[in-house]
């Protein structure tokens, strides 16, 4: 009888995934199925995946803690769907599907994060999000702009933060998470904590993590090309080319960061909920490495400094949540947002002591209001609005470093500029009959755009712009359940993205040689996507997920030769610079599939691969051929071998990654050739690499877990594609964890 109880408490266990056995603790581990995961992205309400027409990719607090991400860019490229371009160690540009940048949209908690100054060039904004303060992010593959507007074309990437909970009854509940993290490759030292308080109504939450990063270490086996033979040094009042001792060491690359975030949860009556959360995070100045290894053509390094300003980023929300049904609504959720962006850049030549320092604030409020309303047991309505406002400051001065002098120079944007967004959504989902959804969704959006022209540097046509954009977007999708296993589902969605001020306002230099001028006439780009996918599960082992995808975009925009008061090139930063401006003169076309498997070998054992693939042609505007788009990631995918038992986990896994030859490259790429291999011809091209890879976690004590791993085992060299750095080599990780 007490065998028999104990078996009946293990099978409880099993579906609870956690249970105490008499004195001893046994540790189960649940494998979900991916069509029983809640999620929030696809309509801003949670819902189970099965009634969702688009694939998600999800991971959880428990995926993130085990992968040890260093960045929430690095987050997302552990989920082997979301391709991550760096520039500097410090940074990480998400590409999805073909798309990029202000392509795609970052959301946290609920808050847009793109602002009026993202640009076509890779951002690294999503760094200041804390992995280690991540409850859950999901990535919503395809257009989002129905629930999300502008910027959402190649796909959304929402991430929820951790939550502040209550106690179970009159008394307070505490917990707390503590770890200590350390990884070889560039001398990783981080620290988190975090910790709540709660009573049965009100909750506190405090997150608090610091890293510092030296100097990235890039693999033995590679490219020699890769390598940083030199690296300068200003010295006694002048610049220094000197020979770096250890040429796999990426000097100039190391940084530090500090993240802290502070929520306090009210919840006076069953029907009202209320949340104020407090993001911070604050960076040091961190190197632009792929221009600090630029060189010119008698091998002398061209630039003296070359650097990012400290990066900050705070937000004050404010989610008010009321579940009750009334006549409109059965829940409804009204989220105030206020966010401070800052940064700067700052560059020298090699041998001068002009030192250019350029400052950009962005100040971003926002309103959402979002309603779920079911209206039978067959319909379900989702509906709200949205208003956002950016002003953008921009400021400049140039800095002589020998003499201490400050002179005037040309802002990077129109200081003062304004980017307003108003929109409403309504969605319908609908059952169709037992085993057939749809969901049916349209938005309005209005965008207007506001910029005045400082002519003290320039002789423009005109002081101002205004651009008023309208939009109505749609998506129509609709889901199979063929059998409690399988579910299939189409998609066919439209997406816009209107411009910006960094579209209608940047001078900048967006390579040596070339400057960017101002185009107060840009219209939005529209995109439209078509999606057809399968999940399902075969013999109740194999789990099957697969999705092929087409998008298009009209009126894209690119950039094109111009002239600027009837010159084709000007002076800008002392340099003859051929003038360029950003047009709507191209068209964009992506395709690809996205497919996984995995196999449950036994209970205990599990075997998971996924593979990405995507190809796209984008139209130069100058000859009128075709080209590959700059942010088409070559093929990429993953294999891990999960072993999960008692109170350990364990993961054996490759990375991979596929060529990009110079045929392929786009036109943008090629004029970066320094980042990039050469060819038998002598032509840049982005090799293939794989790495081999191992992590475990082990248990020490029920509050106590210790991790380890070693990423890159193989000590490869290499670089992936469109990035400026070289990835790291053969690097140890070591993470000591507590919990209360």
């Amino acid at each position: 009888m007490q065998r028999a109880f104990t078996s009946l408490l293990v099978l409880i266990a099993c579906t609870i995934g956690y249970a105490q056995v008499g004195n001893d603790t046994t540790y189960i581990y649940p494998k979900q199925f991916i069509l029983d995961d809640l999620v929030v992205s696809a309509n801003r309400w949670e819902q189970n995946l099965r009634e969702v027409p688009n694939r998600i990719s999800k991971m959880n607090s428990a995926k993130i803690a085990f992968q040890n991400p260093q960045t929430a860019a690095d987050l997302l490229g552990a989920s082997n769907q979301v391709f991550i371009q760096k520039s500097q160690l410090g940074g990480g540009s998400p590409m999805i599907r073909g798309f990029s940048t202000n392509r795609v949209l970052l959301v946290i908690d609920g808050v847009r994060m793109n602002n009026a100054i993202f640009r076509s060039g890779n951002v690294q904004n999503v760094i200041s999000l804390d992995p280690n303060a991540i409850e859950d992010s999901e990535v919503v593959f395809g257009p989002g702009s129905v629930i999300y507007g502008s910027d959402a074309i190649g796909g959304v990437m929402d991430f929820h933060t951790l939550k502040p909970k209550f106690s179970d009854g009159n008394g307070i509940k505490l917990t707390a998470n503590a770890f200590t993290r350390y990884s070889s490759a560039n001398n990783e030292k981080t620290g988190h904590l975090d910790f709540t308080i709660g009573t049965s109504k009100l909750s506190f939450l405090t997150s608090i993590t610091h890293s510092d990063y030296d100097d990235l270490v890039m693999g033995n086996d590679g490219p020699i090309k890769y390598t940083r033979p030199t690296f300068q040094r200003f010295e006694n009042g002048t610049d220094v080319m000197l020979v770096n001792s250890d040429p796999n060491k990426q000097i100039g690359s190391g940084y530090n960061q500090f993240n802290l975030m502070q929520k306090v949860r009210f919840s006076p009556t069953q029907e009202w909920d209320f949340t104020y959360a407090y993001h911070h995070s604050s960076t040091s100045n961190y190197g632009r490495y792929d221009r600090l290894i630029l060189t010119k053509e008698d091998g002398s390094l061209s630039n003296g400094d070359w650097y990012y300003g400290p990066q900050k980023w705070e937000m004050h929300s404010m989610t008010t949540n009321y579940n009750k049904k009334t006549v409109i609504t059965d829940h409804a959720k009204f989220l105030v947002a206020y966010q401070d962006f800052t940064e700067s850049r700052h560059n020298r030549n090699f041998g001068s002591s002009r030192l250019t320092n350029r400052f950009e604030n962005v100040k971003a409020m926002s309103f959402n209001l979002d309603l779920e309303k079911r209206l039978n047991e067959n319909v379900v309505l989702f509906y709200g609005a949205e208003w956002v406002e950016n002003d953008v400051g921009s400021t400049a001065f140039r800095k002589n470093i020998s003499s201490g002098e400050i002179t005037p120079v040309s802002t990077r944007y129109p200081d003062g500029s304004d980017w307003s967004s108003y929109s409403a959504y309504l969605s319908m989902k609908m059952k169709l009959g037992d085993r057939w959804l749809m969901n049916l969704s349209n938005r309005f959006n209005q965008v207007i755009t506001e910029a005045n022209y400082d002519l003290t540097f320039f002789n423009f046509p005109f002081t101002s712009a205004r651009l008023n954009n309208k939009a109505i977007n749609g998506s129509i999708g609709f889901i199979f359940n063929a059998t409690p296993d399988w579910k299939l589902f189409s998609n066919l969605s439209s997406g816009f993205r209107a411009p910006n001020v960094d579209d209608i306002g940047k001078v900048f230099d967006s390579e040596p040689g070339n400057v960017i001028v101002p185009n107060p006439t840009l219209d939005p780009e529209q995109a439209y996507s078509i999606e057809l996918g399968a999940t399902g599960r075969i013999a109740k082992v194999f789990t099957v997920d697969l999705s092929m995808f087409y998008t298009t975009i009209d009126n894209a925009i690119a950039r094109g030769t111009t002239t600027f008061n009837g010159q084709d090139s000007i002076i800008y930063d002392g340099q003859l610079s051929q003038v360029l401006s950003l047009q709507n003169i191209s068209e964009v076309y992506v395709y690809g599939v996205q497919a996984g498997i995995s196999w449950d070998i036994t209970h205990d054992l599990q075997l998971t691969s996924n593979i990405n693939l995507q190809k796209g042609k984008e139209k130069d505007p100058a000859t009128g051929r075709d080209y590959s788009p700059t942010h088409v990631a070559p093929t990429f995918g993953a294999t891990h071998l999960i072993y999960k038992k008692n109170k350990i986990q364990a993961d054996v896994y490759a990375n991979y990654n596929g060529e990009i030859s110079y045929a392929n490259l786009a036109l943008s790429e090629r004029g970066d050739k320094h980042l990039y291999a050469d060819d038998e011809n002598g032509n840049p091209y982005s090799p293939s690499w794989a790495t081999l890879n191992f992590k475990t976690s082990y248990k020490v004590h029920d509050h106590v877990s210790l991790d380890f791993g070693i990423e890159n085992i193989m000590d490869k060299r290499y670089r992936p594609y469109s990035s400026g750095i070289s990835a790291p080599g053969r690097n140890f990780i070591l993470a000591l964890r507590a919990k209360l």
